[in-house]
């Protein structure tokens, strides 16, 4: 019994839309051209092949796994087997890596349907268990009913009958609970038919009829059912004929000779199996019309000899062989045995083996009769072994089975360990990330606390520098007020008083006496072209600035052994600009002399402060070493200076030439 059933279960991932949507409808239009009868076998193949192809190339697993499937099965309708197992089984390692459990249950499901046909029970089996369990899991009860009907077939035709007929009744009970559609009454009957088998196999003949009866009852309500209603009334004939009810038997087989124009032209073999069967009883009835079934006989066994059918000729000419030699005529007997025996041997046909031994054991004396009757004895033996075997065989698989599935299960147990350890481990090395990454924040944060404070200290540096200046210059301006006041104006008031007295007097002496007042006025003249001189060189306001990073400058290279230059404009209102930005570039000299010193290996450095279109250029030259630019921004010095050139939202420009020096540009906003 071999009914081909396949159940597709078909994941589709949904797309937006645009070129992915498209080429997801091309996919589907190519899979149901494929599945089109009405066009050439090769060009439906064709379609499934690029649907395939196209489905590979977008890197959809869903439907990867749907065009597979539906290419294997144009291989399975040509019988090439080993391709539609091929493409499962690659359909099977995808939908393992996918975790799909749905997919992963239909490969095996159709690799053991590839196996079925090719009557390769023990694999097909092997494949349906593991199906099976997968569905249970899943509780998709229809596709685990038809697993345990067919796994019930293979049960029965390896003869483990017992194990056969559980299957089959867990399957029946699964069917009774579906929906009566014309499938599902289809497979209600097939058990029932299969059941009857099997109690006839176990000799429980009243039950047999039972599910026959019950299959002939399913039957009237299927469409086209009349071949399944003429095969259950040959099967409950045969168990009729077994109960010895002959008469009955009788009946039911010429109800079926009466109507051979209706199944004849669609099945040729079934009516020489219906004339046999009908001579048959009527030989073990111990009908007395000997000639009338030896015709019947011969016509049975003719009509398969025009159809060239091995195995209707088979069960014929092992009745004939037994009908002649109940007849005592050994030569019709003997033609007719040793056709039996050679069709048998060469499609094991074990059953009608054994009776064409013992028929032979019979007709044959002395020792080959003997000879007949050991190698029926052996093969006998060998059958019950086998029979014995197979149940172990199924058990065994089983077995193996539920081992391999522990294997699985420990396997995957230690993977998730390994995960967990993994994760555990990751976590960890994140945790001390986290811990060292927190750490360098404090690090940086407590540099910028420092590098704060030193800005206060320095702004209060300059403060006080200031106050110096200014106090300073208040002095000068005190001192210059008394030299004004007492020397000058004193000595202008006395020059003046004498002049007026010379105004009256004449002669010589009074010559003498304004050259020496005129000389005194130009002495006193001196001494105002002084004090105007020291006006001019003095502080002029906001002028302390400069002062201070002069004073930087000076000190700095004068510890650093270096030469310098500073050049800077007068247009600059530093009293104008924030404390920020003069804090900043009071910094960012002093660091860049603190690189020149510990990095450049110069001689000479030229500082320069200009103005330009309102922008505050700060430009700081020197000939040393030089460095690649590319390979030192994260050194910690240019770091310092860039982050200070963001703080007053300037740009800072680093160019230099290996054995030619250095110079860094920096440009910074001016307000005034």
């Amino acid at each position: 019994m071999r009914v081909l059933f396949f159940y597709s279960f078909i994941l589709f991932s949904i797309y937006s839309n645009g070129q992915s949507g498209r080429n997801i409808s091309k996919i589907d239009s190519l899979i149901q051209l494929s599945k089109d009868h009405s066009i050439p076998f090769n060009d439906r193949m064709h379609y499934a092949k690029s649907s395939l192809e196209l489905a590979e190339q977008l890197k959809a697993n869903s439907l990867i796994l749907k065009a597979r499937k539906n290419l294997s099965l144009l291989s399975f309708e040509v019988d090439d087997y080993d391709a539609f197992k091929s493409l499962n089984r690659t359909n099977l390692e995808l939908a393992s890596r996918l975790k799909d459990s749905l997919e992963i249950a239909s490969a095996y499901q159709n690799i053991a349907q590839s196996y079925y046909y090719e009557n390769i029970n023990d694999s097909a089996y092997f494949y349906y268990s593991k199906a099976i369990k997968i569905y249970d899991k899943l509780s998709s009860e229809e596709s685990k009913a038809y697993i345990l009907m067919t796994i019930s077939d293979i049960q029965e035709t390896e003869k483990d009958y017992i194990s056969s007929e559980e299957n089959a009744i867990a399957a029946l009970k699964l069917f009774e609970t579906f929906p009566k559609s014309q499938y599902n009454l289809q497979q209600l009957y097939m058990l029932n038919n299969l059941l009857g088998i099997i109690s006839l196999k176990l000799g429980h003949y009243d039950e047999s009829l039972e599910y026959h009866n019950r299959a002939e009852s399913i039957n009237a309500d299927i469409n086209n059912g009349f071949f399944n209603e003429i095969y259950t009334i040959n099967n409950k004939a045969f168990v009729y004929r077994k109960q010895n009810n002959y008469d009955k038997a009788l009946e039911l087989y010429q109800g079926l000779v009466d109507i051979k124009d209706e199944y004849n032209d669609a099945d040729p073999t079934f009516f020489p199996l219906v004339i046999d069967n009908l001579a048959y009883t009527k030989f073990v009835a111990n009908h007395s019309d000997h000639e009338a079934i030896e015709n019947l006989f011969k016509k049975a066994y003719r009509i398969s000899d025009s159809i060239d059918d091995d195995l209707t000729k088979l069960p014929i000419s092992i009745d004939l062989s037994k009908f002649y030699l109940q007849q005592k005529k050994s030569d019709s007997a003997l033609k007719y045995v040793n056709i039996s025996y050679k069709i048998a041997k060469e499609t094991s046909s074990n059953e009608i083996l054994l009776d064409a031994l013992k028929v032979l054991s019979k007709l044959k004396e002395g020792e080959e009769g003997k000879a007949y009757l050991n190698e029926y004895i052996r093969l006998s033996d060998s059958l019950l072994n086998v029979e014995r075997n197979v149940r172990n065989k199924f058990a065994r698989i089983e077995l193996e089975t539920e081992e391999l599935e522990e294997e699985n299960e420990k396997i995957s147990q230690q993977r998730m360990w390994l995960l967990i350890i993994s994760a555990a481990l990751l976590g960890t090395f994140l945790f001390l990330y986290i811990i060292l990454t927190q750490r360098a924040k404090n690090k940086e944060l407590q540099f910028e606390k420092d590098q704060q404070k030193a800005n206060e200290e320095i702004y209060n540096l300059m403060l006080s520098q200031q106050d110096k200046v200014d106090e300073a210059r208040a002095n000068e301006k005190k001192r210059i007020s008394e030299e004004l006041h007492d020397g000058i104006l004193g000595r202008l008031f006395g020059t003046r008083l004498s002049l007026d007295s010379l105004n009256f007097s004449e002669g010589k002496e009074a010559i003498n006496n304004r050259a020496t007042y005129i000389k005194e006025l130009m002495s006193i003249e001196n001494d105002i072209r002084k004090v105007s001189h020291d006006l001019n060189t003095d502080f002029v306001s906001g002028s302390g600035f400069m002062d201070i990073v002069s004073e930087l400058i000076e000190k700095q290279t004068a510890a650093y052994q270096l030469k310098s230059s500073f050049n800077y404009t007068d247009d600059i209102n530093w009293e104008g600009v924030p404390n920020k930005t003069k804090i900043n570039i009071y910094r960012i000299i002093q660091e860049s002399l603190q690189n020149i010193y510990k990095h450049a290996n110069a001689n000479d450095v030229k500082i320069s402060i200009q103005l330009k279109n309102n922008v505050i250029c700060l430009s700081i030259v020197d000939d040393g070493d030089g460095f690649d630019v590319n390979k030192s921004k994260k050194g910690i010095g240019l770091k310092n200076i860039n982050s200070r050139v963001k703080e007053v939202n300037g740009k800072a420009d680093f160019n230099s030439t290996l054995k030619e020096g250095t110079e860094v540009s920096i440009t910074i906003p001016y307000k005034n």
